[in-house]
């Protein structure tokens, strides 16, 4: 915050406003703006604590956050570690200690009391002096909608962050919704299985890299808070929680201890969610809240959604610039890839390939299909490297003049899908299309001769270039 002060990114509203939709309202009329400031409720309508709102809704404020220009950096240190071979012999083992050294910085560290722990409330937790925001007019409750969840799994005993919406519908209550395909449902199924609860750490504000690291669609088996240390090249200090024992981040504004049991459902719902269509109401697991730790004056972070493009849009593609060298590592072919924020990520991917031999963008569909969050993808296309990933009109090109519908385009029934797709006919269960629109070989079926693209050539180019400032076309009234 302070940061985005200093840079002129931070707005501060002392108005008095409600969590009732008014709040809401405000940030999606910032967000809409593109590059809309962050915001700062200093005075929320019978709360004391006050709320920020789009601190991440910028490409410029993410950099800020995570501290670097090129967010492919992030999975070039996750890759890194793919490569890593101990070598043989003792002065080749002392080279490798550097990089060794680096690695442990990276981990996760342990200490007894951080900020977080400035408050600690285990005799009568509650909700109640949160001040959570309701979003739309249909929504069912009030919803937390910026909390990292921390759980473990239990067999590994390996930490996951996931950012899942919470219903709060009572002091103590809050309905818990990860969907099916998360790694919080994964830890809590295991769980129901020897019926037993899910001890659960509600993180609410915590540094920028634990932020996104909760959303980031992390390789199983990755410690989040590891992967968070990699990401901001410092390791996170991590304090026990008083209730559960479950660690979160030391430097954390709010956290909400407790528990999931399997055998206590509610109906969570409607929401209007990012797709821009209300979820409709179904049966989750419930929170329990067993205590509270905070610091004196915390902040509560929030974010709202809606249809796109909202600050959820900025982080994503952050995620798909920071998750390339990870695409590359399993498919090599691969030059660049874009999830457009229109489609809601989960929605569209567009993947451009240096293409070597036939079926090859085929090969790539079902590799990237069946790669973690990827596997929720609905519409894959693929292109020639010579393709602008990022421009929708140089990918409506190729799809109009590289693919034939028939040929071209794969259907595939009965595969997973987001649980939020408003479209699927199923819960959880779809179908996906495959657009080949890479140039066709005579293996691939073009029989034709093959047309030659029209471009003008070099020696006009450079003709051209060098007069430019003679022709007068930069100059304003030039006849």
């Amino acid at each position: 915050m302070e940061a985005l002060e200093k840079a002129g990114q931070l707005k501060r509203i002392r108005t008095q406003v409600s969590v009732d939709l008014e709040i809401a309202e405000i940030l999606r009329r910032v967000m809409y703006e593109n590059d809309g400031p962050a915001i700062l409720f200093e005075n929320v309508e019978g709360y004391g604590i006050p709320v920020l709102g789009n601190a991440f809704g910028s490409l410029r404020r993410l950099k800020m956050a995570l501290d670097m220009e090129n967010f492919e950096d992030i999975g070039e240190r996750v890759t890194a570690l793919t490569r890593l071979k101990m070598p043989h012999g003792l002065l080749n083992k002392f080279k490798m200690l550097p990089k060794l050294s680096e690695i442990s910085d990276y981990g996760p560290k342990s200490t007894s009391s951080g900020p977080v722990t400035e408050i600690i409330e285990m005799n009568n937790p509650t909700l109640d002096n949160l001040p959570v925001l309701k979003s739309f007019p249909n929504d069912s409750g009030r919803f937390i909608t910026f909390g990292i969840t921390v759980t473990k799994n239990p067999e590994t005993e390996v930490r996951n962050m996931g950012v899942y919406r919470l219903q709060v519908i009572g002091p103590k209550k809050a309905i818990m919704h990860w969907q099916i395909h998360k790694r919080g449902a994964l830890h809590f199924q295991i769980n129901k299985e020897k019926m037993q609860k899910t001890e659960v750490a509600i993180v609410i504000g915590a540094d920028p890299a634990t932020v996104f690291s909760a959303i980031a669609p992390v390789p199983e088996g990755l410690d989040k808070f590891l992967f968070a240390g990699m990401t901001r090249k410092k390791g996170v200090d991590l304090v026990k929680c008083k209730t559960v024992d479950v660690e979160v981040p030391a430097s954390a504004e709010i956290v909400l201890e407790g528990y999931v049991d399997p055998a206590e459902l509610n109906t969570e719902g409607p929401f209007g969610d990012h797709t821009g269509y209300y979820t409709p109401p179904e049966p989750y697991p419930t929170f329990t809240l067993t205590g509270i730790m905070m610091r004196k004056k915390p902040i509560y972070l929030t974010t709202v959604v809606g249809k796109p493009i909202l600050e959820d849009a900025y982080i994503g593609k952050v995620i798909e610039r920071a998750f390339l060298p990870l695409v590359r590592l399993f498919q090599p072919e691969v030059v660049d890839f874009s999830m457009p924020p229109a489609g809601w990520f989960q929605g569209m991917a567009i993947v451009s390939i240096k293409k070597r031999y036939p079926g090859q963008a085929k090969k790539v569909m079902m590799g990237l299909w069946g790669m973690g969050q990827l596997s929720l993808t609905k519409i894959l296309i693929v292109v020639d490297h010579d393709i602008n990933v990022h421009d929708m009109n140089d990918v409506i090109w190729a799809v109009t003049t590289r693919s034939d519908p028939k040929r071209d385009t794969i259907l595939i029934e009965n595969a997973p899908t987001d649980t939020l797709d408003p479209a699927s006919p199923l819960l959880n269960l779809g179908s996906k299309m495959g657009i080949d629109a890479t140039k066709k070989t005579r293996e691939e079926g073009y029989e034709r001769p093959v047309q030659e693209e029209a471009v003008p050539d070099e020696g006009t180019v450079r003709l051209v270039t060098s007069k430019w400032n003679e022709y007068g076309l930069d100059q304003e009234n030039t006849i």
